[in-house]
């Protein structure tokens, strides 16, 4: 029996043996398992278990951290002992039977935009790469000026760059049209309806340039480029709305006149209800957003820094690739990654101050790939496996991020794009403020490493809090 067989079956005897397990799926670090009884895991025993990193249950689902790569070949061995593999949206489904509203709608928002981040990140790494190829010094190294850039290589730069975000709201109508139950193709069209040439620009409306067409003498109707609720909004009305007519139409008309009526009924209300309200609710939340930032003396930096991993273990943190986007689309940079960044890279040096100091050896074992692990940007191994389970190494990571967030505050440190941190994140950051980042980083991780080696962590008050 191989390792990676005889792991899957240990996970399967701790959490209450194969009558217990619905189906089995997963995402990109952790195995996620639909229990009928949880009051039949063993917790320590799923813990202790070769390769785990921790478990814990959320959103209906008993997710047990195993980390890249491993977490594909555990569950590839569960599903070939007979279990229902699921893909991580049906699990999500039958995990979101459980839940208040509350919950089930931030989940809801998580899964809309999952699939959008890796092209937002990788928008913002040509960003990054833009800005460092145009900079003076990086071009006097090879005995050019800006003047020698050629404007066809800049109006590259600028479909690389732009791109994503002028269609933003195709993007996003599209996988909600996919989540909430729709044809994701009609979403993909009505997003594109949101951003269509005939309609007036929003950058240039919001620039001053361009006047939205009024109708009704009171309605302002604009393009949505790089707009995140319409489309949103528009994207679960517009699902619902296709379910209910293509339940009610006969099935020689189904192909003709559903897609027809949902199109129409759904730009009318997107164009002339939904977009004016949410846009103008986009504009609200962004000023808050910037009015936070603002604060004076570093003090959104401290805040932020030192509450984000704390959102995190919430599972509600995907709310906030809204505002970063908004931030994006309004600063063209995005100081809230450089705080989020600190938040990340201090649990990360708080998990290598157990690693290093622990004489265990399957904790170090455990610990310093988790490490690892936060410094490329995912911190759920070295949270959920180390520093929550000796809860003081997780508090000196807060107060770590705390501190690498006051000083990206203090300096007005911002990336050019979202979803990656630490030292993924560096390519957010390849213009003048690389230094700066580095410095961020560098006092996260020092702070919550020495916290932590200091007063948070040994292997007698490790005992002592497993013992309780």
């Amino acid at each position: 029996m191989s390792d990676n067989s005889r792991i899957a079956k240990e996970i399967i005897e701790a959490v209450g043996g194969e009558e217990n397990i619905s189906s089995v799926a997963h995402c990109a670090t952790r195995l996620r398992l639909i229990i009928e009884d949880r009051t039949k895991i063993d917790q320590e025993a799923v813990e202790n278990i070769d390769k785990v990193k921790g478990a814990f249950y959320n959103s209906g689902q008993y997710q047990v951290i195993l980390g890249t790569g491993t977490v594909n070949r555990i569950h590839d061995e569960m599903v070939k002992s007979g279990f229902e593999g699921t893909t991580k949206s049906q699990a999500k489904k039958e995990g979101a039977k459980k839940g208040n509203v509350v919950q089930r709608a931030i989940r809801s928002f998580g899964d809309v935009f999952v699939p959008i981040i890796p092209v937002l990140v990788a928008t913002g790494l040509f960003m990054g790469l833009r800005g460092l190829v145009v900079q003076e010094q990086v071009l006097a190294l090879f005995g050019l000026t800006p003047d020698d850039i050629s404007e066809n290589f800049l109006l590259f730069t600028e479909i690389l760059t732009d791109t994503a975000f002028i269609f933003l709201p195709a993007l996003i109508a599209w996988s909600t049209f996919r989540v909430f139950g729709g044809t994701p193709i009609l979403g993909l069209v009505l997003g594109l309806m949101l951003v269509s040439p005939a309609l007036p620009n929003a950058w240039d409306v919001a620039g001053g340039g361009v006047e939205p067409i009024m109708f009704a003498g009171f309605i302002p109707v604009v393009g949505y480029q790089a707009s995140v609720l319409p489309a949103f909004i528009a994207g679960i009305i517009g699902a619902k709305v296709e379910r209910y007519i293509r339940n009610k139409m006969p099935e020689a008309l189904d192909l003709i006149l559903t897609p027809f009526l949902t199109l129409l009924i759904m730009i009318t209300l997107a164009l002339f209800l939904i977009g004016p309200v949410f846009h103008a609710l986009e504009g609200v939340i962004l000023d808050a957003t910037l009015s936070v930032l603002a604060w004076p003396f570093g003090l959104s930096g401290l805040l932020i820094g030192g509450l984000n991993q704390i959102i995190v273990i919430t599972g509600v943190h995907h709310i906030f690739n809204l505002l970063e986007i908004q931030l994006l689309d309004e600063l063209g940079e995005n100081p809230y990654n450089a705080i989020a960044t600190a938040a990340v890279a201090a649990q990360g040096g708080a998990t290598l101050a157990v690693g290093l100091k622990t004489k265990s050896k399957k904790l170090k074992a455990l610990a310093l790939p988790s490490s690892f692990s936060a410094f490329l940007g995912i911190t759920e191994p070295a949270i959920f496996g180390v520093n929550l389970r000796y809860i003081w190494p997780f508090v000196m990571g807060l107060i770590g991020g705390a501190a690498g967030g006051f000083v990206a505050s203090i300096t007005n440190l911002a990336g050019t794009g979202m979803a990656i941190t630490v030292i993924p994140g560096t390519l957010l950051y390849l213009n003048e403020q690389i230094f700066l980042y580095i410095l961020v980083n560098v006092v996260a991780i020092g702070v919550a490493f020495t916290l932590t080696w200091l007063f948070g962590y040994s292997d007698k008050k490790a005992e002592e809090i497993t013992e309780e």
